[in-house]
């Protein structure tokens, strides 16, 4: 019997050590997550140059490209883009549990904050000192989105139909009231179209 136990015992060690570091793992997408959610204002685009900074730089969750596609595809599904987007990430790296971790971690501070406002203030948004506070925080969003942008660009338009599609899906975004949803789509089926009757490979900058 006891050397049944002695013989199990690093095989129960081994499994207590990987189930540990998981648990780890999700305690971490959910935090950096958190995190995200609770001191970004302004939407899923505004979050975007702190994702980049903890998903991409920090955690190598994801690479410049797969977390531009999972905005991308984000934008396209039902539900909040940034949502989407972490549970995007959580799931390439834990599977189901850690898309559940990634996505209770960024609703969870939305969750606390409107409860706390709806519980103690009312009005809130008539209060002066808020009014002044969120026209700062816009115009930091702004710069910030502007920061992210331009680095995403420079990995993701590579050619000149890359550009050509940037400067369309520019044009579409501001003189047509298509949604963006659909301006994704067919940017996407312009690319596809390209690569296939070979214009792209041809039209390297």
């Amino acid at each position: 019997m006891l050397l049944s136990i002695l013989c199990a015992t690093p095989g129960a060690l081994h499994y207590i050590i990987e189930e540990e570091q998981k648990m780890k793992e999700l305690a971490n997408l959910f935090m950096v997550f958190f995190r995200i959610g609770a001191f970004t204002f302004g939407g899923g685009y505004a979050m975007l140059p702190m994702l980049q900074r903890e998903v991409v730089e920090k955690y190598h969750w994801a690479t410049e490209d797969e977390l531009m596609d999972y905005f991308a595809i984000g934008q396209c599904t039902p539900g909040i883009i940034a949502i989407n987007t972490a549970t995007f990430v959580g799931y390439k790296n834990r599977g189901v549990i850690g898309a559940i971790a990634a996505t209770l971690g960024m609703i969870t501070p939305s969750i606390i904050i409107i409860t706390l406002i709806a519980a103690f203030l009312t009005n809130f948004a008539d209060l002066a000192v808020v009014k002044h506070a969120f026209n700062g925080i816009r115009a930091c969003v702004c710069v910030l989105i502007f920061n992210a942008v331009t680095k995403l660009a420079k990995k993701s338009v590579v050619d000149n139909i890359c550009l050509g599609i940037c400067i369309a899906v520019l044009l579409l975004s501001l003189f047509t009231p298509l949604s963006p949803a659909l301006i994704v789509v067919l940017a996407g089926a312009a690319g596809v179209l390209f690569k296939r009757t070979g214009i792209a490979g041809g039209a390297k900058k």
